[in-house]
């Protein structure tokens, strides 16, 4: 049980926090400036959506600045981290509200700017998990239809006339990140900015392990095993230890062999785009600097607009961290990342 604690702590594919404490970073900027941005207000509105992609139909909230009935606006894709998390950004295996997602929409909306948040699929309003087989939710769960999900919510967005076609972004939080890097690499410039928001910058497998070692030393055997199984075949191998079922889920095979292969720094290189990435540097999941450092490079290198910045005291989900065994769950959107948030994308997308 409490080798299974420490697995669920990791957060990795669960999404809870480690329990060591973590030294803190100084502010970072990797290229460019910052740029003045404007607390505007003006109120907003909402709209429930419905949109289909790869065998599903998923739910959302398009949020509008109320200046959106007079002119068209600029518009943003909020896409959720691992685990069961909805369009708000919370999840069913952390006990406390975090609101992330919903509270950066609402910052959007006081600066101009529109969002679309959805349900990932298998969560809330959106298309359930299908229970037929475990070849339909291997299916069902696939990486690809993930990347699929984040493309057809952009071009959900679009559908919208309050939206400025020519000004539109996405923003990822830890694995969502991934999905943004992903899908923008296949939108190219019909996507405008993107946002990375506590994103790994090394390949997951290797932050997995780095988690095992770090909470449950004694299952990094089993860890490796079954990493490489999935890796050749596509498959989570049968019979694994009991705290191995929150890291590799029966269903997540192909999910997994993607999302294992896939180099974030890689993307960010190639990337066609503007990019911002926003680093607690008290996150215990994606850990400063080892795990962010990859990112920093290929944006310094990648001769594009592209800034990043580390906040102390900040945690994995963007707020402020108060003592060492704060996980930084609940509360609002850190200050400072509220402000670089604004100040940086506004101006990106003309706002």
């Amino acid at each position: 049980m409490k080798r299974r604690r420490a697995l669920r702590a990791a957060g990795a594919l669960a999404v809870m926090a480690a329990q060591s404490p973590l030294p803190l970073s100084s502010p970072l900027q990797a290229q460019g400036r910052r740029k003045p941005g404007f607390y505007e207000g003006g109120g907003s509105k909402e709209r429930a959506v419905r949109f289909t992609s790869r065998d599903a139909t998923l739910a959302g909230t398009l949020l509008l600045p109320l200046i959106s009935e007079l002119q068209a606006v600029p518009g943003v894709v909020l896409i959720a981290g691992s685990g069961p998390t909805d369009r708000d950004g919370n999840n069913t295996l952390v006990p406390e509200r975090i609101d992330l997602l919903k509270q950066i929409a609402e910052l959007l909306a006081k600066n101009g700017i529109a969002s679309l948040r959805y349900d990932k699929r298998g969560i809330g309003q959106s298309t359930l998990r299908p229970r037929t087989s475990l070849a339909a939710e291997e299916a069902f769960f696939a990486w690809d239809y993930f990347v699929a999900d984040v493309e057809a919510a952009h071009t959900e967005l679009l559908r919208h006339g309050e939206i400025k076609p020519y000004a539109t972004a996405l923003l990822g939080h830890s694995e969502g990140g991934l999905l943004a890097l992903a899908a923008g690499t296949s939108l190219g410039k019909k996507v405008h900015a993107l946002v990375l928001a506590s994103t790994p910058g090394r390949p997951l497998d290797e932050i997995v392990r780095a988690q095992v070692e770090r909470n449950a030393p004694e299952l990094r055997g089993a860890v490796d095993r079954t990493i490489a199984a999935i890796l050749a075949s596509g498959h989570v191998p049968t019979g694994l230890p009991r705290e191995l079922d929150l890291l590799f889920p029966p269903y997540a095979g192909p999910f997994l062999q993607k999302l294992f292969s896939f180099d974030p720094a890689r993307a960010v290189a190639e990337l066609p785009t503007a990019c911002l990435l926003l680093q607690g540097g008290a996150d215990r999941q994606v850990v400063p600097m080892a795990d962010v450092q990859p990112l920093i490079d290929a944006m310094r290198i990648r001769g594009r607009p592209g800034e990043a910045i580390v906040f102390p005291q900040v945690s994995h989900n963007l707020k402020l961290v108060h003592d060492p065994v704060d996980p930084g769950f609940g509360g609002p959107l850190a200050p400072a990342v509220a402000e670089t948030l604004v100040k940086w994308l506004v101006p990106v997308l003309g706002a």
